[in-house]
């Protein structure tokens, strides 16, 4: 199964209202202004869209207005955060029904860890049951899928990518290496996108260019032509946004800053809060040495 995913891929987040209720209008502008910044493609319902706190259906409802609002000018990826085959396969049906063209599914990551044995069948039987593309989200710091793994996931025809993160390059220096040339391998280490697209990754699937699309854009394109010099200035323009949204309330943080530009990402889906007067100034304060602060 194939599907070209690289260079740019931001993610997008789901806007929610004063009553906690999913606002597919604010999708709309949201959609635009990342394809006017020249990604390459979308990813909706994942960490920044808070897709562990979604139902299948809200998923679904989500992931059908991307797809509409898209309308074939890049790929959409659905994002699946469950904890089971059954829920996984339910959700990977429901986002297939919306007209994603591909699945990003984290592996199984409450306080029970599969096995390789179990975590390899795990994808096989989504990707049997659902016949869609998937990208392995190896996000969660303790339950990362080794590599020894993924390499087994060669023999699973849907999966065609991972996006490594868990803040790890080392490991995503291994993958490079020894599935670089059977994956897509796709940075999802908000700080070190630089050194990664260096390295040789296929591109980026992650939070910060949802605030720093265009910034991202620049970035993977002076390293493709070889411009380091360039290439450094933009990564130390992004981390310093990105070390400015990093914490433990990232979704209301990612949401302030989009504000913060003159974009509307609606609220974060309770138990969150939106980011405080102090978490607001140190946003505000990145941005506009990045050249990115819009409104007051």
């Amino acid at each position: 199964m194939t599907l070209d995913l690289h260079g740019i891929i931001s993610t997008v987040v789901t806007p929610f209202d004063a009553d906690d209720q999913v606002d597919l209008d604010l999708l709309g502008p949201e959609i635009q202004y990342l394809l006017d910044s020249g990604v390459t493609a979308i990813c909706a319902c994942g960490s920044t869209g808070e897709g562990h706190a979604l139902s299948a259906e809200e998923s679904a409802a989500i992931c059908a207005r991307v797809v509409k609002e898209v309308a074939g000018r890049v790929p959409v990826i659905g994002g699946v955060i469950q904890n089971s085959t059954a829920q996984a396969i339910r959700y990977g049906r429901a986002l297939k029904e919306a007209g994603v063209d591909a699945l990003q599914v984290t592996p199984v990551h409450y306080v029970f860890a599969p096995d390789a044995d179990q975590t390899v069948d795990y994808f096989r039987r989504i990707g049997s049951a659902v016949g869609l593309p998937i990208v392995v989200y190896n996000v969660v710091p303790w339950a990362l899928v080794p590599v020894d793994v993924i390499e087994r996931l060669g023999d699973v025809p849907e999966v065609i990518a991972v996006k490594q993160s868990g803040g790890d390059i080392h490991l995503l220096a291994d993958l490079l290496h020894r599935v670089g040339d059977r994956f897509s391998i796709l940075a999802a280490l908000d700080d070190l996108h630089y050194p990664a697209f260096a390295m040789g990754a296929h591109g980026a699937l992650a939070a910060i260019p949802t605030v720093t699309p265009r910034l991202s854009v620049e970035l993977w394109e002076a390293v493709r032509r070889g411009d380091h010099r360039e290439a450094l200035r933009l990564h130390n323009v992004i981390l310093g946004v990105w070390r400015a949204i990093d914490g433990p309330n990232l979704p209301a943080r990612l949401k302030a800053a989009l504000r913060l530009q003159g974009r509307d990402g609606g609220l974060p889906r309770h138990p969150f809060t939106p980011a405080t007067d102090e978490e607001r100034a140190v946003i505000a304060d990145a941005l506009g040495k990045a050249g990115l602060l819009t409104a007051p």
